[in-house]
């Protein structure tokens, strides 16, 4: 259970990194001078990082009651 808990924790802090890249992404458009290009890919490894965090933590319920209905049938 400590490995959920710590994933959960860790898809927090990569939600404010990305936050943080989509911020920054926002005060360059807003300047009007156009942004070096790191400044567009800024927000893609933590969005890639929180895709498969999410993924797996939208998965986990299904997987431990489906995992729970086999160990009760058997």
């Amino acid at each position: 259970m400590m490995w959920n808990a710590l994933l959960r924790q860790v898809h927090r802090w990569i939600s404010i990194a990305f936050t943080v890249g989509v911020i920054i992404n926002i005060v360059f458009a807003m300047r009007g001078a156009e942004p070096p290009a790191w400044v567009y890919f800024l927000a893609g490894g933590p969005l890639i990082l929180l895709l498969i965090t999410g993924l797996y933590l939208f998965i986990l319920p299904y997987a431990v009651r489906h995992r729970a209905k086999g160990r009760a049938s058997a």
